[in-house]
């Protein structure tokens, strides 16, 4: 169970580990929603243009949050790779999304019980919450009838 208090240290920290994976979401929606190919893949290259711009706002939130609590924000991304295979790209951002994921899961930990605490909790949940339907829409489109 989380700490009346927040724990700042460790709240920047855990932000700063998801903030790593949140600059890769926003590289890596651009360059799937650039490099798609296939008639089938291009319905999808729009989509993934609006899911880098919200990935973007996302980021810059986190960066707010960490800077706010007297933290540095990292300008660490995390590793991406490119693949030319539109089924492949999807699969990787998939994967990186989970991840990503279960990284601002963790930030939830040491945000504490007080109203600044509750603040961040809830940004988070809604963060979770907006990149799941994301990762839903790629399960979706992966799908074969």
């Amino acid at each position: 169970m989380a700490e009346e208090t927040m724990n700042v240290d460790e709240q920047i920290e855990c932000l700063n580990r998801a903030l790593r994976l949140q600059h890769r979401s926003v590289l890596h929606y651009s360059l799937v929603a650039g490099s798609v190919i296939g008639l089938e893949y291009q319905a999808h290259a729009e989509k993934m243009r609006e899911h880098a711009a919200s990935e973007l706002g996302d980021a810059t939130r986190l960066v707010e949050k960490i800077t706010a609590l007297g933290g540095e924000p990292t300008t660490e991304v995390a590793p991406i790779a490119f693949t030319a295979d539109p089924a492949a790209a999807l699969e990787q951002l998939i994967e990186c999304e989970g991840e990503t994921l279960e990284a601002l899961q963790a930030a939830i930990e040491p945000t504490g019980r007080e109203a600044a605490s509750e603040a961040v909790e809830h940004r988070l949940e809604h963060m979770i919450m907006r990149k799941q339907e994301q990762v839903d829409y790629l399960l979706r489109a992966k799908r074969r009838p």
